[in-house]
């Protein structure tokens, strides 16, 4: 064990270290003085504690191990995925929570790990030169679109998506063919641009069919980034007080705990979905580069080690992880500068969450495991050589 602690990639421990102090300092400052979040960034050293644990054990443990038992995690996952829909507590109008008295569950949130393994087992599994659309990505779809409706039924819209983006990925690196590639592309885009142009010219109606339930919720989210004149002013709210605070940062900042808009409270959640506002009032665009820096060594440092893994399924798990994390760093920072609709997803490793965290954590350490593991063949699972013969051939 201790041959292998020695092999762990300490360029994304020191990376995991400062993106720490980032967000445990920055949620100080995002809390201060609230009485009803004064001491999260308490709470949020107890999450890392948690997470650097899950970090170091699943790097330790044998991923493989996990790929073996991909079938019964994934159906852990959809089991508490239906729990939340009948069950689950509503925190910011998703009803995505299990209440465990001490701390809160987001399964949505954890099935963002569960489907990239389950994924990899899957396309693993089919060890197929060319993926053929009719049996394999269909079939495929299906099984990430299950986990889909569930969360859209519990108006989780960031974490569905999120989910999209991961089958994108693995379909990427299971080498799907160009031509099937380039038609989801333009039907996927035509959908896109569909979707949004029917949704400008039909907002009024839309909006009267939807009434004040709760699917009236995303047209809050979606109207201030589609029809921004036609958007109230609650729905603008966060997202126009959000660009003005970036602004205002400046190219170095207002200054750590001097923000005029987050210190203010004109920015709600600066703690959680908003924390990057408070890091671009606070540190301008230099703290804001220094972040993206960060990012972008941790998954350049992942991708490294997808290019050494000697097995096939190692690389899947890095893509769909490096997918993830992209995803959710662009979205999270998109939705506040006008790029992106506003969802409630998590900036990884930054935001206040226990399971986020935890989860970002583990994903990491799966990677990790890869590094440690992944230079071993393993019989039980498909040789690389079959595939990258197969793969020059084509």
């Amino acid at each position: 064990m201790l041959q292998k602690f020695k092999k762990i990639d300490f360029i994304i421990v020191t990376v995991l270290v400062m993106l720490m102090i980032i967000s445990i300092t920055s949620i100080y400052s995002a809390t201060k003085g609230d009485p009803k979040f004064d001491g999260s960034h308490l709470r949020m050293i107890a999450y890392y504690i948690v997470g650097f644990i899950a970090f170091f054990g699943i790097s330790l443990l044998d991923y493989r191990l996990l790929i073996k038992n991909a079938l019964y995690i994934y159906l852990v996952g959809l089991a508490l995925l239906v729990f939340v829909m009948f069950f689950g507590a509503t925190i910011n109008g998703s009803q995505g929570w299990i209440s465990l008295g001490f701390a809160s569950l987001q399964p949505a949130e954890m099935f963002k790990l569960i489907l990239i393994i389950f994924l990899t087992y899957v396309l693993v599994k089919k060890n197929k030169r060319q993926l053929s659309f009719t049996r394999d990505v269909i079939p495929v779809g299906l099984l990430a679109f299950i986990p889909f409706v569930l969360v859209m039924g519990i108006n989780d819209l960031g974490n569905a998506l999120s989910y999209v983006i991961i089958l994108l990925g693995l379909l990427w690196i299971g080498n799907v063919k160009f031509s099937h590639a380039l038609i989801g592309l333009v039907l996927v885009g035509s959908l896109a641009v569909g979707g949004a142009m029917a949704y400008i010219h039909y907002h009024d109606e839309l909006k009267e069919t939807l009434g004040s339930g709760s699917r009236a919720h995303w047209m809050e989210r979606l109207d201030p980034w589609l029809v921004p004149d036609k958007a109230t002013a609650k729905a603008s709210w966060h997202t126009n007080n959000a660009k003005l605070a970036i602004a205002s940062g400046g190219m170095s900042g207002e200054g750590y705990m001097q923000g005029t808009s987050v210190q203010s409270g004109r920015v709600p959640y600066t703690y959680s979905d908003s924390i990057f506002v408070q890091i671009a009032e606070e540190y301008g665009f230099i703290g804001s580069s220094v972040l993206l820096l960060l990012y972008f060594i941790l998954i350049h440092r992942m991708i490294l080690i997808a290019l050494e893994c000697r097995e096939r399924a190692g690389p899947f798990l890095i893509v769909g992880i490096v997918s993830m994390f992209l995803y959710q760093i662009f979205e999270n920072i998109g939705m506040f500068i006008g790029l992106m609709p506003l969802t409630g997803i998590t900036l990884p490793f930054i935001s206040f969450g226990g399971t986020s965290l935890v989860i970002s954590m583990a994903s990491l350490g799966v990677a990790m495991s890869v590094r440690l593991h992944g230079r071993e063949i393993d019989e039980d699972l498909p040789e690389p050589n079959t595939y990258r013969t197969a793969t020059q051939k084509s």
